[in-house]
């Protein structure tokens, strides 16, 4: 088992890179899957969930070593539960989101123990069923959800001799929320359909009214046909096409999984969970 840790590299890092700082041990509490952290540069604090222990920590920016965290989310009150696995964090309007299956779970950023939501976005009307991503619009006031609108079937399947669980149907997509909708409140918009290409969302970052999510295709295939990172507009809404789309050969991507941008240098950073990289291209136009 590959020890946990999360570790910091310099912009220009290639290939073979140390790391300049390394976060790691026992007193992180960190476990050893983290899909998701998060970067407070108001406030200069770290964020990543410990899924198995169904908590949110919080670090000091320039940690490293064996730290501590300086806040930890958790307890029943939190109610999280289930895979707490990705957020995201506001530091203007000082919250946290946790997108929980059916629901979005909203926390202060800077609470600290057994901490009951200050919202939960939950209900029918929501379309809610798998929500997998979500990010903040400071400007706009708006909450972008990725996930399934529709849900997937999962059924056995005997090749020579051997069964394996395969997903089959299903839909993703993109629903836009005011960022202070609570309980069970319809979309203002919903980005679905077949011209989408989504089939499933898994992190998303939201610059300058655009939306750029990872489309790494059905997770019980290796190199999925057909993933891609597409961007759309925050004001889109029906079965629209991405308006740019990196994938195919050319890009180098086989499953992307991680968004991060470089507003400074005007790049946009995907992690590659196949390739077991990191990809930097240079994108202007959402800058």
């Amino acid at each position: 088992m590959a020890h946990p840790q999360i570790a910091a590299f310099a912009r220009l890092a290639g290939e073979n890179s140390a790391p300049t700082r390394l976060l790691a041990g026992q007193k992180t509490l960190l476990s050893r899957t983290m899909h998701d952290i998060r970067y407070d540069e108001i406030h200069d604090e770290l964020f990543v969930t410990n899924p198995f222990a169904n908590a949110i920590l919080a670090f000091r920016g320039d940690a490293n070593g064996e730290e501590a965290p300086i806040r930890v989310i958790q307890g029943p009150r939190t109610q999280l539960m289930g895979n707490t696995d990705r957020l995201e964090v506001d530091p203007v309007h000082n919250e946290i989101f946790i997108p929980l299956h059916d629901r979005i779970l909203v926390y202060p950023r800077t609470g600290n123990g057994d901490v009951a939501p200050i919202r939960v976005l939950r209900g029918p009307d929501t379309q809610l069923r798998a929500a997998t991503s979500v990010a903040v619009d400071r400007v706009r006031n708006l909450l972008v959800v990725g996930g399934s609108t529709s849900s997937p079937s999962r059924e056995r399947e005997i090749t020579g001799g051997a069964v394996r669980l395969v997903h089959r149907g299903g839909r993703g997509g993109l629903l836009i929320f005011n960022r202070t909708d609570n309980g069970n409140v319809k979309p203002r918009a919903v980005i679905y359909g077949p011209k989408t290409e989504i089939i499933r969302i898994l992190q998303l970052r939201v610059h300058n009214g655009w939306i750029i999510a990872s489309q790494p295709g059905r997770i019980d295939e290796q190199e999925p046909v057909g993933a891609f990172v597409g961007i759309w507009s925050i004001n889109d809404n029906g079965d629209i096409p991405p308006r740019w789309k990196i994938g195919g050969p050319k890009s180098t991507l086989k499953k992307p999984r991680g968004i991060a941008l470089n507003p400074k240098n005007k790049e946009l950073i995907v992690a590659d969970m196949r390739l077991n990289a990191v990809l930097t291209f240079y994108f202007p136009e959402i800058f």
